[in-house]
């Protein structure tokens, strides 16, 4: 599922890598916070990874859906991401993991970038909202 412009920042050593598309990270994992822990235990999750969505409805779609191990926090509020924990991402489908994947490039990626790869996958880029709405930039 590879995709294009795609670099692996090493960040901190030992941390796993944040993948980045122009510049600007996409997909990275959080280092354990406390806003993300166990109701049960109060152990914050060391698990957690954070995906980019293009708008507040995609991210509101993954989060509100009471089958989706998506979830956000009080720190991700007006913040254009989804979390899920690693432990959580056996559930999902390669294909709704390529989904999240590629939607999260998407709206990561700039217009001209994403417009083609999308049109290389005759897909239509009207109706993917960073395309439309300009926001990503190279």
């Amino acid at each position: 599922m590879g995709m294009p412009h795609v670099t692996q920042w090493a960040g901190q050593p030992g941390k796993p890598p944040i993948y980045q598309v122009g510049g600007k990270s996409f997909v990275f994992f959080r280092n354990p916070r406390p806003d993300a822990f166990d109701p049960d235990t109060g152990e914050r999750y060391d698990d957690v990874i954070v995906f980019w969505v293009a708008d507040e409805a995609e991210k509101r779609s993954l989060v509100e859906d009471p089958d989706s191990p998506f979830f956000s926090t009080p720190h991700f509020n007006g913040h254009l991401s989804v979390l899920i924990r690693g432990k959580h991402v056996p559930e999902l489908s390669y294909a709704e993991l390529a989904e999240v994947v590629q939607d999260a490039w998407l709206s990561r990626a700039s217009p001209r970038r994403a417009a083609q790869w999308l049109k290389a996958r005759e897909l239509d880029p009207r109706s993917h909202a960073t395309v439309r709405d300009g926001t990503g930039v190279d």
